[in-house]
C-alpha cells in the first residue's frame, strides 16, 4: 500500500481516511476518540467536514496539519450531491465517491487494474450525479478531469490529533529545550560563579578596596563594550478562569446575536446559526430569491454585519459580539467529582450529554500551568438562557459555542468548566 497521501502543486493531502457521519449534538473530537477506540486504536488523527469526521493514522503517512483530499474534492464539486471520480496522480490512482453529501470512498490505488475494478463496482450503483475517470479508460458518461484543476484549496478540513497528550509532550519538550539553551548560553557566567573567589576578609582593607574599585571599573567597561541589557522577565501566565464572562450575560448575548442574524428574507432559507467566542454567524441558502434581494433587505435588517458569498446559492453572514463583563470563577471540586456531578445533573433532567475530562497546558516559556477541564456537549430544545441555567450550581463555567439548526429546531451546546 502506498503512503496515504497525494501531492498536488507541492502540497500534500491526506487520503484513505475512515469517514463516518456524526450524530446531532456530538463534539467532533469526543466522537472521533470514541470511534477510534471501537475501530482501530492506531487511528490517532481526525478532521471534521460538514456532518462527518474522518480518521487517519500517522503510520499511514498522515500528519497533523494535512488537509483532506476527499473534502477538498467534495467542496470543489459541491454542485453534485452524488459523484464518483478517479484521478491519475503521481503515486497511482485516487478514487473518491460521495453519495448524498456523505463521503463513501476515499482510496489511493498503486495500480491501474485495482482502481478500474473498484470504479466498475461502484459505477453499478444507479443515479450518480456525475462520473469522472481518466480519458484512456473510455468510460461511458465519464468526464476526464485533472485533479489539480478540480481540488479546492480553500477547504479547511485539516487533520488534528485526537488526543491532546501529543501537544502536552511537545510543550514539555520545548520547555526542556529552552532551559538547556539558557544553561548553555550562560555557561561561562555560571562557571565563574562556581569558581571560588578570594575572601576579602583575608586581605588588608586597602588592597580589598582597590580590588573592588578595579572590578567595578572592569564591569562598567564590559557593559559599555557589549551593551549588556537584562533580559525582560516573561509575561505572567493569564489564567482563563480569572476572566470568564458572566454566564447569564454570555447566554443572552449569543441568543440575541443569533436572533439578529436569523432575519426572514424572502427567497432565502435560514439553515443554521452559531455563536462562538467572538462572533455570531448564520448561513442562508437560496430558494427563489436573488443576491440583490438579499443585500437590499439585509442592509436594513442587519446593519453592521459582514456578508460573504460562499457560492451563488449560499451566503454566510457574521456579526461581532459585544463585550460582556468578566469575573473570576472556579469550581472548587476536583475534575472527576465535577464530571460526575455534571452528568448527574443532566440525568436528573432526563437529557443526554457527552461529558469528557481533559487537561489543558499553558506556558510562557518558563512557567507551566496544567488546567483540569470538564467538556460538555449536548443537544437541547432549551434556548441558551434556559440551558445555561442548568449550570447555576457550578463555578468556572464558560459556554464556548452554541448553534441553532433551523431544520430540526434544536440547539447544540459546547460548555467547559474549570476544576480546582
Amino acid at each position: 500500500m502506498p503512503g496515504q497521501f497525494i501531492t498536488i502543486d507541492r502540497k500534500k493531502y491526506a487520503v484513505g481516511l475512515f469517514w463516518q457521519p456524526t450524530g446531532a449534538g456530538y463534539v467532533a473530537r469526543s466522537y472521533a476518540r470514541a470511534l477510534a477506540r471501537s475501530v482501530d486504536k492506531k487511528l490517532n488523527l481526525y478532521t471534521e467536514y460538514h456532518a462527518m469526521v474522518g480518521l487517519g493514522a500517522r503510520k499511514s503517512g498522515h500528519r497533523s496539519g494535512m488537509d483532506s483530499a476527499a473534502a477538498a474534492v467534495a467542496d470543489a464539486l459541491s454542485g453534485y450531491t452524488s459523484f464518483l471520480a478517479v484521478f491519475a496522480v503521481s503515486t497511482g490512482f485516487y478514487l473518491v465517491a460521495v453519495r448524498n453529501g456523505v463521503i463513501l470512498e476515499d482510496k489511493l490505488f498503486d495500480n491501474e487494474e485495482s482502481a478500474r475494478a473498484e470504479y466498475f463496482k461502484l459505477s453499478e450503483i444507479p443515479d450518480w450525479g456525475a462520473l469522472f475517470a481518466p480519458g484512456a479508460w473510455g468510460m461511458p458518461r465519464a468526464t476526464s478531469r485533472n485533479i489539480s484543476d478540480v481540488i479546492n484549496r480553500s477547504v479547511r478540513a485539516t487533520l488534528r490529533p485526537i488526543s491532546r497528550a501529543r501537544a502536552v509532550i511537545v510543550s514539555i519538550f520545548l520547555i526542556v529545550l529552552f532551559v538547556g539553551a539558557t544553561l548553555w548560553f550562560f555557561r561561562e557566567p555560571l562557571r565563574l560563579m562556581m569558581t571560588p573567589q578570594p575572601s576579602v576578609s583575608q586581605v588588608s582593607p586597602e588592597i580589598a578596596a582597590e580590588y573592588e574599585r578595579q572590578l567595578d571599573e572592569k564591569n562598567r567597561e564590559l557593559d559599555e563594550q557589549f551593551e549588556i541589557q537584562r533580559a525582560p522577565l516573561p509575561e505572567p501566565i493569564v489564567l482563563p478562569y480569572d476572566y470568564l464572562p458572566d454566564v447569564t450575560a454570555r447566554a443572552q448575548v449569543c441568543y440575541q446575536a443569533i436572533a439578529f442574524l436569523m432575519q426572514p428574507i424572502t427567497g432565502w432559507n435560514q439553515t443554521s446559526a452559531e455563536c462562538n467566542e467572538t462572533h455570531a454567524s448564520a448561513v442562508f441558502r437560496r430558494d427563489f430569491g436573488t443576491l440583490n434581494d438579499f443585500y437590499s433587505v439585509a442592509t436594513d435588517l442587519m446593519p453592521g454585519s459582514f456578508v460573504q458569498q460562499e457560492s451563488d446559492n449560499l451566503l454566510y453572514v457574521r456579526a461581532t459580539l459585544p463585550n460582556v463583563a468578566t469575573r473570576a470563577s472556579l469550581d472548587e471540586r476536583d475534575v472527576e467529582t465535577l464530571a460526575r456531578a455534571v452528568l448527574t445533573n443532566f440525568q436528573n433532567a432526563n437529557m443526554a450529554a457527552d461529558v469528557q475530562m481533559v487537561t489543558d497546558t499553558l506556558t510562557n516559556g518558563v512557567d507551566t500551568v496544567h488546567l483540569d477541564i470538564v467538556e460538555v456537549g449536548a443537544e437541547s430544545k432549551l434556548n441558551p438562557m434556559q440551558f445555561m441555567n442548568m449550570f447555576s450550581d457550578f463555578g468556572g463555567v464558560y459556554m464556548t459555542r452554541c448553534a441553532w439548526d433551523a431544520a430540526t429546531r434544536n440547539w447544540n451546546y459546547e460548555v467547559i468548566i474549570y476544576a480546582k
